[in-house]
């Protein structure tokens, strides 16, 4: 028996050196520019954030739980209103490489959200995460630098 996929990734190289990605990272304003226009976040470890999905109809919330600059950004990540007793988890990572920076967005956690359908959401974060482009979205911004 196969056991389902428990997380999401997808990662991307940016021509651009972690410092000046970690600008989308570092603000609200900067977040907003690839993550949603809606982000409100309280960009420290305990601060919380909420936002509108990109399906426009889901909102996600949680808090920050770490943060290191031109490292990473890990945040609790939970569905509202979808049955989600716990939150999941969302890390934003940059590595530095020889053409710039490697870019990883990770999704994990699904497991214990409280849902037994949790095999699904996963499935729809591998959709997601594919029609949504947040890694090139992030590319774009700091490549145009």
């Amino acid at each position: 028996m196969t056991s389902a996929p428990c997380k999401v990734t997808r990662s991307l190289e940016i021509r651009a050196a972690p410092g000046k990605v970690w600008r989308y990272f570092a603000s609200q304003d900067g977040l907003r520019r690839w993550i949603s226009p809606d982000l409100d976040i309280d960009l420290r470890v305990g601060g919380r954030f909420r936002f509108l999905g990109p399906d426009a109809k889901t909102w996600v919330s949680g808090t920050v739980l770490d943060m290191v600059p031109e490292g990473w950004l890990i945040l609790s990540w939970m569905e509202e209103g979808q049955g989600w007793q716990h939150p999941a988890r969302l890390t934003l990572a940059l590595e530095a490489t020889g053409a710039g920076t490697r870019a990883s967005m990770t999704f994990d956690g699904f497991a214990g959200v409280g849902r037994a359908d949790w095999p699904d959401l996963v499935a729809d974060y591998e959709r997601g995460s594919d029609q949504h482009n947040t890694l090139q979205a992030l590319a774009r911004l700091a490549e145009a630098e």
